[in-house]
């Protein structure tokens, strides 16, 4: 018999880092192409569940696919490389989730990665994590930008 998390709050928690990564990949790397799709993925073991971003492959012969595939097998560096802040911070055993919405995070990667005045962006790597972010969440661009103009 296999072990659950024994606080539903722990696997909610879990899914919700799991899934603001997913949100990061797609600000460096874009939306999945057709044929391919990130998820979060449980894996079960004896001392709980946890869970795992994984890129469903449907069509191994697409060249956006296998370019996609390549670009995201490793994942990210840190959470700040795709303009986000962490969306669970952790201080030993106790774990905190500053932001409780999914859109912040996207809202606020879109603040910090946002051009400037004049068009241009302050790091080359913003205007990638901006444009992706942008197409993928046209929703959030809008709340960023009627943040900044507030």
């Amino acid at each position: 018999m296999r072990a659950a998390w024994p606080d539903p709050r722990l696997r909610a928690r879990d899914a919700f880092e799991v899934n603001a990564y997913m949100l990061a990949v797609i600000a460096l790397h874009g939306l999945p192409p057709k044929g391919c799709r990130l998820a979060s993925y449980p894996n079960h073991h004896d001392f709980g569940t946890y869970r795992t971003l994984v890129l469903h492959i449907d069509d191994e012969a697409d060249p956006a696919v296998a370019a996609y595939a390549e670009a995201v097998e490793e994942g990210l560096s840190s959470w700040i490389s795709a303009c986000f802040s962490p969306p669970v911070e952790y201080d030993g055993c106790v774990a905190t989730v500053p932001r409780r919405k999914h859109s912040e995070l996207v809202i606020g990667a879109l603040l910090v990665s946002r051009p400037r005045p004049d068009g241009t962006f302050a790091i080359p790597d913003f205007e990638r994590v901006h444009t992706n972010l942008t197409a993928a969440f046209p929703e959030a661009a809008e709340a960023a930008r009627t943040r900044l103009a507030a």
